[in-house]
């Protein structure tokens, strides 16, 4: 790839990385994922690193990182983490797809509890969500998916609905910890929300120790405050004592 150069002003914008050391940043990500804004917000901020994403409905992008072919990726967790730095991002709500006509169609959301006597595809045995899909709207049986992912594809002859008692997958970004770098850290950075004007911060931070109180200026001759003490009523005898109360007389 042929060198780029960039004015002093052209690093500063670009996030304080030098020119000398761009490349292209490869991005995987699973489908349902929409990395278009994060993709636009690098191109305005680092156009002279080049952006590639590619979506992965088959090899988890995890193991696109840890065999070099990806620099980071956007996974569902659960994943083996040996090796790889993580960052939750959001969570996932699940739906039902069943095919057009089910009776399910009628409610807007629906409780796995209830589908027991239906007959619920294992996704990955069918080779994905999308040939899942296509055998769902064959009549053949439901699956339940992350609703993004139903939506991104979208397949005719399908209805959705969601699954109140099924558990939410969550989405992270995940990168191998040993290329962290910052290149890494300003994608980092940009995924979370950071603008180009705020400072780079690490994508761990530390604990930050408690400052020691300040010592007491006025001297050790200065006179202390009494401390305050709550104020206790006593009850009124009389409070209460209508005209039938008994009165000491005079002795």
């Amino acid at each position: 790839m042929p060198s780029t150069t960039s004015s002093p002003d052209d690093a500063v914008s670009a996030g304080d990385i030098p020119a000398e050391a761009p490349r292209e940043l490869r991005i995987a990500y699973v489908p349902g994922v929409t990395p278009g804004k994060w993709i636009r917000r690098w191109e305005e901020r680092m156009p002279h690193i080049p952006l590639h994403a590619q979506m992965h409905d088959g090899v988890t992008p995890a193991e696109e990182v840890r065999g070099g072919s990806a620099d980071m990726a956007f996974v569902r967790l659960p994943i083996v983490r040996d090796g790889l730095s993580v960052i939750p991002l959001y969570e996932e709500q699940a739906v039902v797809v069943a095919p057009k006509g089910h009776e399910i169609s009628v409610f807007e959301e629906v409780a796995l509890a209830d589908l027991d006597q239906e007959s619920l595809l294992d996704v990955a045995a069918l080779g994905g969500p999308e040939p899942a899909l296509q055998v769902v709207a064959s009549g053949a049986g439901l699956v339940v998916l992350p609703m993004s992912v139903a939506r991104h594809f979208n397949v005719k002859d399908t209805v959705a609905r969601r699954a109140t008692d099924a558990p939410v997958t969550e989405i992270a970004l995940v990168w191998a910890t040993e290329s962290t770098d910052e290149v890494l850290e300003e994608f980092i950075g940009i995924v979370r929300g950071r603008t180009a004007q705020s400072s780079r911060q690490p994508s761990a931070q530390p604990v930050k120790e408690k400052k020691a109180p300040k010592p007491d200026r006025r001297g050790s001759g200065a006179k202390k405050a009494a401390p305050k003490v709550a104020q206790r009523y006593a009850p009124n005898p009389d409070k209460g004592r209508g005209k039938g109360s008994r009165k000491k007389g005079k002795r």
